[in-house]
């Protein structure tokens, strides 16, 4: 966003009102290994989150899925949904997503064995990834691609895959922080380069090296190594809409729940905004 903000008040600008209405969110995937995952929603709505992100393992009864959300008055303005879905029956995503009231569908990954190798390998799935965004659009849905370490290697030719996934303004990015980080690149500048195309954040934290091994060396957000004050801002500032925590594996759901938003609370209040409460 550039150029006059219209906000009259010294100090103020516009990140300090988009943090504020930003929702507390949480990755779904986190919670896979201590199932049934819709039995934490409420406890999740009780420790403050107001929003969460489904995978597709969530998807089997979408109605269902909206009904305990509902009843715990959180949303999922955004979900994970395979390239596979996306690609062979884009309608049937599309019903999940509406289904739900998402706004933004987020495809995670690309299997290793399908996986591009060759700088035109990449163009060609960035090409793949385009024609998703342009269609999902036309139906009212924004696409965001999620990332990993392996998009922040260089390739043979010194680009990076990211590079030719993002080739079209209409793919935008769910930007996993932490993955950047441990591909041995600086997380910020991404940010900055993909400001306004940036539509959501993964809020992820590294454990210490040789740490946390029984948790794959991940851990709760605000007490790893990344350092996440100035990327919360840093995020918001990018336009990212969703700042959403995530593990990929804690050892107690609750546990690291709980952390996060404590977290994330005080990353909001750095920025003079917080979150929409409940």
């Amino acid at each position: 966003m550039n150029g006059d903000t219209g906000y009259p008040l010294e100090g103020r600008s516009w990140e300090d009102d988009v943090a504020r209405d930003l929702p507390f969110s949480i990755q779904l995937h986190s919670a896979r290994l201590f199932p049934p995952v819709t039995d934490h929603l409420p406890r999740l709505a009780a420790l403050g989150y107001t929003n969460v992100e489904p995978t597709d393992s969530l998807y089997g009864d979408p109605a269902a899925l909206r009904e305990s959300l509902d009843e715990s008055d959180l949303t999922a303005l955004s979900g994970h949904f395979p390239l596979r879905l996306l690609e062979d029956d884009p309608d049937a995503a599309c019903r999940i997503a509406e289904t739900l009231g998402m706004r933004l569908v987020v495809c995670p990954f690309v299997p290793v064995e399908a996986r591009p190798a060759a700088t035109d390998d990449w163009r060609r799935f960035g090409d793949r990834l385009a024609a998703i965004a342009h269609l999902l659009r036309s139906r009212g849905f924004d696409f965001a691609w999620h990332n990993h370490d392996y998009e922040f290697r260089p390739l043979r030719d010194g680009s990076m895959p990211i590079q030719h996934i993002a080739a079209d303004p209409a793919v935008h990015l769910e930007v996993d922080i932490a993955w950047i980080a441990l591909a041995g690149m600086d997380p910020q500048p991404w940010l900055e380069g993909y400001a306004g195309r940036i539509a959501a954040v993964h809020i992820k934290d590294v454990a210490p090296r040789g740490s946390r091994a029984d948790e794959d060396g991940w851990a709760d957000v605000g007490t790893g190594i990344v350092p996440w004050p100035k990327l919360w801002k840093a995020a918001i500032a990018a336009g990212a809409s969703l700042l959403i925590a995530e593990h990929d594996n804690p050892s107690d759901f609750d546990r690291f729940a709980r952390r996060s938003i404590d977290a994330m609370r005080a990353f909001a209040a750095m920025t003079n905004g917080e979150p929409a409460a409940r």
